[in-house]
């Protein structure tokens, strides 16, 4: 992964609402913004701003269905991230 990359992706998680949104994506393997809005009590000019920060990080895609926008995390841009953040930060032992 390259640093540009790493550093994009490391500054869009340090928001926590951007981290619950990508959290919560994660989780349900598709969410739609409408249900973002609803569990999270955030406006949908908000919704879209975080979660064009994601996009722009590749860390996001979205998919729309008629007037509904759906999104799902890219687990390739994902794991390379971790494996990336791993051998910059390896575990330590106990």
């Amino acid at each position: 992964m390259k640093e540009q990359n790493f550093v994009e992706i490391a500054r869009a998680l340090a928001d926590t609402t951007r981290f619950e949104i990508l959290s919560r994506i994660a989780h349900a393997g598709e969410l739609a913004c409408a249900d973002l809005v609803q569990d999270l009590s955030i406006t949908p000019a908000t919704i879209s701003h975080h979660i064009k920060e994601l996009s722009s990080a590749g860390l996001v895609k979205s998919r729309r269905d008629g007037k509904f926008h759906f999104y799902s995390i890219k687990p390739k841009i994902w794991n390379e991230y971790l494996k990336e953040l791993s051998r910059r930060v390896p575990a330590q032992k106990a």
